[in-house]
């Protein structure tokens, strides 16, 4: 039986551990610096600006979906942007990943929100199928900008 329930403080610890597992399964395990703390200030401080939901298969964390509003000025309205989606191979093939993208479709239908959208590494063939077979259309004209560390920092100054 699939559940999915808010994050809560509590739970800082366990959303850490899937940004890991997920980083680990990415292969880009040497990017991660968020820490328990940073995360559930994130989370859960007095401003929070992203949000975590929490799968769960007969109430042990089989998944986690990690995201935030953006705004589309096309369409004048907010939307979602999935940051992270993740489930533990142990629960893969059970409906968790897509139980976790059907929960956030809900949302922005609700709210009515113009978009829901995330990104997928180039390489991983399997989830770049299962989100098309959901209904997902791959932006291949666009392309991700992104700017860390020193190159932000000289931006910053000029």
């Amino acid at each position: 039986m699939i559940r999915i329930r808010p994050a809560a403080r509590a739970d800082s610890a366990l959303v850490v551990a899937f940004v890991r597992e997920l980083a680990d399964y990415e292969k880009l395990s040497h990017e991660v610096e968020a820490s328990e703390e940073m995360l559930a200030e994130a989370l859960f401080g007095d401003n929070p600006r992203v949000f975590s939901d929490i799968a769960e298969w007969d109430g042990a964390p089989a998944g986690f979906a990690l995201w935030f509003y953006t705004f589309s000025s096309f369409r004048g309205r907010h939307g979602i942007w999935l940051e992270d989606i993740f489930v533990r191979p142990q629960f893969r093939g059970a409906g968790i990943g897509k139980a976790l993208l059907a929960h956030l479709a809900r949302r922005c239908v609700a709210e009515g929100l113009g978009r829901f959208e995330w990104s997928v590494l180039d390489w991983n063939a399997p989830s770049i199928a299962f989100y098309e077979a959901q209904g997902a259309k791959l932006m291949h004209e666009w392309k991700i900008c992104r700017m860390t560390g020193s190159a932000l920092e000289t931006l910053a100054e000029k």
